[in-house]
């Protein structure tokens, strides 16, 4: 499981700003799993990984250490899909009007390929609760797409 999705947890925090402290929090959200890894669901793992992420993520942020949204790794991946909306500064701005969650919702899905039960596992809601969230969430970006 380890070094099957290490790679993503890394990038899913380096998407998230995390750039200079994302191997460290890798590391923090894989020691979870490791003490965690009989709760971690067969078949699941990322997802799980993915919301484990976000907790690691969101506890560092609150520990008062600057992590500045706007930086990128220096080496970004011409080909990644989420390299290339971060350049688009139209999408930059359409997805920085939605909220937090709506922002959430889409970038696990078109960055990190999540859906269906994956996705609900990471938000922690049914299946119904996440298609809901991720029909709204595209609903609201397509509006604010249309203000421009």
């Amino acid at each position: 499981m380890f070094s099957r999705h290490a790679t993503a947890v890394h990038r899913y925090l380096l998407r998230r700003g995390a750039a200079d402290d994302a191997e460290d929090l890798a590391a923090d959200v894989l020691t979870v799993a490791w003490r965690r890894r009989a709760e971690v669901p067969d078949g699941h793992e990322l997802p799980w990984l993915y919301r484990t992420a976000g907790f690691v993520l969101a506890n560092h942020r609150r520990k008062g250490r600057p992590v500045p949204v706007e930086t990128v790794p220096d080496e970004p991946d011409p080909d990644d899909p989420a390299v290339l909306a971060v350049r688009d500064e139209r999408v930059r701005e359409a997805l920085a009007r939605l909220s937090a969650r709506d922002r959430q919702v889409l970038l696990l899905t078109a960055w990190e390929g999540l859906t269906g039960d994956d996705l609900a596992l990471v938000l922690g809601v049914s299946r119904g609760g996440a298609d809901a969230a991720l029909s709204r969430a595209r609903s609201r970006l397509r509006e604010a797409w249309a203000a421009d």
